[in-house]
């Protein structure tokens, strides 16, 4: 018997000799992520519950269709096939569910061709192909980092810069921290926003006694300006509630208050964490192409070929 396994270990491990490192990593890369051919993603739909399984190449169409304008430079449209491909594998690598992702912004956006085109009517064949040329022209192609896949998180508009992992979900991830993106500013339509409320309406949705005193104080941000917390008329709140209550585009915001009027004033959208998309599109027009732009916004890696 152990004349067999050692056998086997010498069949296993001397080809990897012969080839070498980059045929190695191949290898290895094969045995970890099975037959890639094959590979289909299980997407769990919101609106149904249905679980559909989707081929992986297809499957990515769909997200890049859904996440991203098909009128942005073929180079974004293409770091936006990598990054949600690694998403999606490693959603499959870790999921303990009867499925790998959902088709909302739970994970990421997913939609089928019928979708495509009532979103984009007479353009349907036009950004189709350019959209399937994105993914095509990137098969296989994911985000390693230390030859394992990343998170590959990204989002619309940053307010100038991304923002380090640990500032705003759970864990550090070391290719998940702040980089400059000042593209976004000129490239987004979304890079300004505002919202305003009443004085009372405010108070209330915050569960705070009505007051025509409204009091803003101990304000933590980050390096990048986005708020962690604040209080309101001695209350502390996280500024991802403030968020969520008022609709707010992002946590990189100001309050003022204008006589009966709260005013938020919002710069970017999104959690600002991994690939800004619209800075991934300033960079694509400046000349950069998908692998620049990946390497930009997940730090110390590496876009490789798994099958």
């Amino acid at each position: 018997m152990k004349k067999i396994l050692l056998f086997t270990l010498l069949i296993i491990l001397i080809p990897l000799f012969i080839v070498g490192l980059s045929n190695s990593e191949k290898i290895i890369n094969k045995i970890k992520y099975g037959s890639y051919n094959n590979k289909v993603i299980r997407v769990k739909q919101n609106e149904t519950g249905e679980i559909i399984n989707v081929p992986l190449e297809e499957y990515v169409i769909g997200v890049v269709a859904g996440e991203m304008p098909a009128s942005f430079n073929v180079e974004a449209l293409k770091a936006q096939a990598v990054a949600s491909r690694t998403y999606a594998l490693k959603q499959a690598e870790s999921s303990n569910n009867n499925y790998d992702v959902t088709d909302g912004t739970q994970n990421q956006v997913y939609i089928n061709y019928n979708d495509m085109k009532q979103k984009w009517q007479k353009s349907y064949e036009d950004n189709l192909s350019k959209v399937k040329k994105a993914v095509q022209e990137t098969k296989g192609e994911v985000v390693l980092y230390n030859n394992n896949l990343i998170d590959a998180m990204f989002f619309s508009t940053s307010n100038g810069y991304t923002e380090n992992s640990e500032n705003v979900f759970s864990s550090s991830k070391p290719y998940l921290v702040s980089v400059d993106s000042a593209w976004d500013k000129t490239e987004s339509p979304v890079f300004n926003s505002s919202n305003e409320v009443s004085k009372s309406e405010f108070l209330f949705n915050l569960g705070l006694t009505d007051s025509d005193n409204i009091i803003i104080s101990d304000v933590k941000k980050t390096n990048t300006g986005r708020i962690i917390s604040l209080s309101i008329n001695g209350k502390s709140f996280d500024s991802d509630k403030i968020r969520s209550i008022f609709g707010l585009r992002s946590t990189s915001f100001d309050i003022s208050i204008s006589n009966d009027k709260v005013i938020f004033n919002v710069i970017g959208y999104g959690h600002g964490v991994g690939m800004s998309q619209y800075g991934a599109n300033g960079m694509a027009k400046e000349g950069y192409n998908y692998k620049d732009i990946l390497k930009h916004y997940y730090k110390n890696c590496d876009i490789k070929k798994i099958n």
